[in-house]
């Protein structure tokens, strides 16, 4: 397992199939107290539009109703923002996690208020994205 990190996730790489790294991510969220607002299948998307044949690649939007509330409450525009993309991808034959790093993200916005939100959406996105890695 190899952990990888940009500048606006936190991503490993998984010992997982793809379809078993996707089960235990929507596990993981949901035990963390995240629901699934949405979920692209980029393959099949581009795909049916383009024509293009690629590797797996799913975006799961994942939201904790709790912490939404106080973000919009505190910044009514946070919506823009939300939900907090987890994604599952495969490359060259081995399985990722990655999910968007919530302080930098919300970094932008400027507000103060949401620093510790924040901070407790990238404790929580951590977890999942090691209890994937970690299967």
């Amino acid at each position: 397992m190899t952990t990888g990190q940009t500048s606006y996730t936190i991503s490993r790489q998984t010992d997982l199939s793809f379809d078993e790294a996707v089960e235990k991510a929507r596990i993981s969220l949901q035990e963390a107290g995240y629901g699934i607002l949405s979920e692209i299948d980029v393959k099949a998307k581009l795909e049916e539009k383009l024509g293009i044949d690629r590797e797996p690649y799913l975006i799961l939007g994942a939201c904790n109703p709790p912490l939404a509330n106080e973000g919009l409450n505190a910044e009514p525009e946070l919506g823009a923002l939300l939900p907090c993309n987890v994604i599952v991808y495969e490359r060259d034959g081995r399985s990722h996690i990655a999910a968007v790093e919530p302080q930098a993200m919300l970094s932008v916005v400027g507000n103060d208020e949401l620093d510790r939100i924040a901070g407790q959406v990238r404790e929580d996105l951590t977890r999942v994205v090691e209890e994937v890695a970690g299967s």
